[in-house]
């Protein structure tokens, strides 16, 4: 997610320079110049791999890559979550400032920057308009069930405002009000049969962004996790009973919530900030294994 207000911000240095909106607005160490290729800074990522999840010997069930997307203002990457390596996919194309991305239960994954909904080729990176416009960030799927009785809902939160956006004609509508005085930061994900997350600021988020549980029906508040060591976290994504999160520094994280625990752990992912980079959104499939798998 990046936020609202960096639309105009954006527009105003796209204005003055062609450097892009990232780079002018954050004036830190990623940005559009290193997107670009300055230095190469993914040139020693590590490959991702793929493993099969689901299938036992002989059960016919198709193998489920573990994977989950961050993205920069133009590139998009590919975590995987069991082995931690990182791979940058390749840049959007068209060249969009890219502020989220969303993944349904089919992997089918979507985008939102400055100009409009897209939809996106995980493999490449190639952005195909939906519709032009102004949409919220902390973009998810959520199951159906929830906001729709038998259809999985792309939602956003606007603030503090929990909106749905149709991924076929790009129609927006209000769903409900995130409570408690907190207001999202960074990213919002959801998983088929387990919980709703949501990076947010608000009452006692002193040291970091608050991790938030939300209601995926109405995107009211939950549970209250606490801060997290991180600001800025734009991104979320899940795999396995781990939330993943990508911050504006160019961090990666892995958040666990163990036995006996009271607030999730967190564990850096080696390397992650030495990319250089600045992340502004991140996203999972809906279908993303619950809990772990041995």
């Amino acid at each position: 997610m990046r936020r609202p207000l960096l639309a105009a911000l954006a527009l105003a240095a796209a204005a003055c320079s062609a450097t892009g909106g990232g780079s002018a607005v954050r004036g830190g160490t990623g940005g559009a110049a290193l997107d670009a290729g300055l230095g190469d800074p993914d040139a020693d990522i590590a490959l991702d791999g793929a493993i099969d999840l689901d299938a036992a010997p002989g059960d016919g069930a198709a193998a489920q890559v573990a994977e989950v997307f961050g993205h920069s203002e133009r590139t998009l990457y590919r975590l995987d979550p069991t082995t931690k390596a990182v791979k940058q996919v390749g840049s959007f194309n068209p060249p969009e400032s890219v502020i989220d991305i969303a993944l349904d239960k089919q992997s089918n994954l979507y985008a939102t920057s400055f100009s409009g909904l897209w939809k996106v080729d995980k493999a490449t990176a190639k952005l195909t308009l939906v519709k032009p416009g102004n949409y919220p960030n902390s973009l998810s799927f959520v199951p159906a069930g929830t906001v729709d009785a038998n259809a999985e809902a792309l939602v956003g939160y606007d603030g503090s405002t929990y909106e749905r956006i149709d991924p076929a004609s790009g129609a927006i509508s209000t769903i409900g009000t995130l409570g408690g005085g907190f207001t999202s930061s960074g990213d919002i994900v959801s998983v088929i049969g387990g919980p709703t997350y949501l990076t947010a600021h608000g009452p006692g988020c002193d040291t970091g962004d608050c991790l938030l549980e939300v209601n995926p029906a109405t995107g009211d508040l939950v549970k209250n996790w606490g801060s997290l060591p991180y600001a800025s976290v734009f991104g979320l994504a899940f795999w396995a009973g781990s939330v993943y999160g990508f911050d504006d520094g160019g961090d990666i994280f892995e958040i666990q919530f163990l036995p006996g625990n009271p607030k999730p752990t967190t564990t850096p992912i080696p390397f992650a900030g030495a990319l250089g980079l600045s992340y502004w959104g991140a996203g999972s499939t809906t279908s993303a294994p619950v809990s772990p798998v041995h």
